[in-house]
Parts: structure tokens; C-alpha cells; sequence
């Protein structure tokens, strides 16, 4: 089981841009599908974006499309989502989430319930 912790998150203006990382410890993450979600205030977690293990293959929800680009550095362990043009409704606490297996992308991976670890988050806040 891989701990997972997340950094980069902070108060941003309407437009600006952030890099959130997520970095593992207690083991590799090559055999790891990585996932990003996010919960705003007064909302459901929501699914962001997620990648394969190799870091070929990559999905984004609808809100993330366009402006959103997730990546990984399996030599540091670490994953990234790339946010450009934030906007209010970002505003969110973002949570990384992992899944072993080498499987590729697919709906399923937009659920919650197919991650195994996750971690503690980190706050992003747009003003307007």
C-alpha cells in the first residue's frame, strides 16, 4: 500500500494557474492507476482526471477537458494535474487516489469506489 500526499494547492485569481503534485511513499508507483478528484463546498466528490500506469493514457471529466492536464514521474514517484484558467467553481478540495493494476482507462475509473488509497487533499481556492 502506497501513502499518498498532496501539495500545491492555494489561493489563486480567476485565470491564474496551479500545479497540484501528488507523491507516494512506501513503495513504487509504476503499477499504479492514479486518479484526481476533487469536493467543492456543499458538493459530492466529483472526478477530475485519472492516467494509466505507463502515463500513456489519460481521462478528464468534462470540466477539466481543455484546460486540465494530468502527468507522472514514476522515477519520483509523484503525479500531477496542471490547471490553467481556474475559475470559481474549481474551487475544491483536490484528492489524489491510486489503484493497482496495469488495466487500461476506462469509465470505471471515474468512480470513487475503484480507488484503493487516497489521500488527505489539498485546498484550491479561485476568487473571482
Amino acid at each position: 500500500q502506497v501513502q499518498l500526499v498532496e501539495s500545491g494547492g492555494g489561493l489563486v485569481q480567476a485565470g491564474d494557474s496551479l500545479r497540484l503534485s501528488c507523491t507516494a511513499s512506501g513503495g513504487s508507483l509504476v503499477v499504479y492507476l492514479m486518479g484526481w478528484f476533487r469536493q467543492g463546498p456543499g458538493k459530492e466528490r466529483e472526478f477530475v482526471a485519472a492516467i494509466n500506469w505507463s502515463g500513456e493514457s489519460t481521462r478528464y471529466s468534462d470540466s477539466a477537458r481543455g484546460r486540465f492536464t494530468v502527468s507522472r514521474d514514476n522515477t519520483k514517484k509523484t503525479v500531477y494535474l496542471q490547471m490553467n484558467n481556474l475559475k470559481p467553481d474549481d474551487t475544491a478540495v483536490y484528492v489524489c487516489a491510486a489503484k493497482k493494476t496495469v488495466r487500461t482507462l476506462s469509465a470505471s475509473t471515474e468512480a470513487e469506489s475503484y480507488y484503493d488509497n487516497w489521500g488527505q487533499g489539498t485546498q484550491v481556492t479561485v476568487a473571482s
